[in-house]
């Protein structure tokens, strides 16, 4: 093995610990932290530490610190999947990363058009986060897709991008537009507008919430039962959750796997929806042409 496959491997090596440790240190602070109790437990992030501030105390809430921990793996994912890439692939990693480029591209390209295809990048990381944010209740971890802050922070990002491409062609067209078809329905408009971020945050908060809490539910009526039907058996037999067994696993593949890629794409479509559709395409087409209109009569004049 010479130096160079040598240094190439060493590379893969410390990109897949990127991708790996902070998943790691993740349950780490889980188990640290974590407090053992009885019985059903529902209860949003655990708050890990508490930041004295001025005017109100900042907590660092499990939520935060996974979605931190999800950025850190998803980079080292991307860097190890471009890692020696070539101009003809020929290795399976860049076959997949070529694979996942194309299908984004073409995903923005048939819902917002090639005019848009600079969001690529973007879509594909709102995607890429989402769902690994949701698979990390497949590793006993807290979901920061089930806390609304975290989702309502996405959901703000993409009001502003939604609200630059609507600004596109000045501001004035964009307060112009609060008040159509008619004055009257100024307070209607502006209503609308504001509840573009909540509906995308409450759906995709409550959709993943609520499943985490049905498995919760599901998973400790079984025990109850098994405990009930099955606590005659002698010794140790009698405490194994035997009911527990199997279900619970189907219904994490329906909500955190499925529930979770689907409500990725969700996110992504109504981002590619909301930014395409709030772009006044048909004013900003007619400026540009007035604008090379103008351009060659003044050539024309000069010449």
């Amino acid at each position: 093995m010479n130096a160079r496959s040598l240094r190439f491997r060493a590379v893969d090596f410390l990109y897949l610990c990127m991708m790996i440790l902070p998943l790691v240190a993740a349950m780490a602070l889980k188990v640290c932290f974590s407090v053992s109790g009885d019985g059903v437990q529902i209860a949003g992030a655990q708050i890990y530490f508490t930041v004295p501030m001025p005017l109100m105390d900042m907590p660092l809430t499990e939520a935060q610190t996974n979605s931190w921990m999800v950025i850190l793996s998803v980079w080292g994912l991307c860097l190890y999947m471009t890692h020696g890439l070539k101009v003809r692939a020929d290795t399976k990693r860049q076959h997949l990363a070529e694979w996942c480029v194309t299908m984004c591209k073409k995903l923005v390209n048939e819902n917002m058009g090639g005019f848009f295809a600079g969001y690529t990048p973007f879509i594909g990381a709102i995607m890429a986060i989402s769902l690994f944010s949701s698979l990390l209740s497949l590793l006993g971890l807290f979901a920061p897709t089930s806390d609304l802050n975290v989702v309502a922070g996405w959901a703000i990002l993409v009001f502003a991008l939604i609200t630059a491409a609507k600004c596109r062609c000045g501001p004035l067209l964009y307060m112009k537009s609060f008040c159509e078809p008619i004055p009257v329905m100024l307070p209607m408009n502006i209503i609308s507008e504001l509840a573009t971020p909540i509906s995308m945050a409450f759906r995709h908060y409550g959709n993943v919430m609520s499943g985490a809490v049905i498995s919760v539910l599901v998973s400790s009526a079984l025990t109850s039962l098994s405990r009930m039907l099955l606590g005659w058996l002698p010794g140790v037999l009698g405490d194994i959750p035997f009911l527990r067994v199997g279900i619970p696993a189907v219904l994490s593949i329906y909500f955190d796997v499925f529930s979770g890629c689907l409500q990725a794409f969700i996110f992504a479509m109504l981002t590619m929806l909301y930014v395409s559709g709030g772009f006044p395409m048909e004013e900003y087409q007619r400026r540009k042409a007035d604008g090379k209109h103008s351009a060659k009569k003044a050539v024309r004049e000069t010449v």
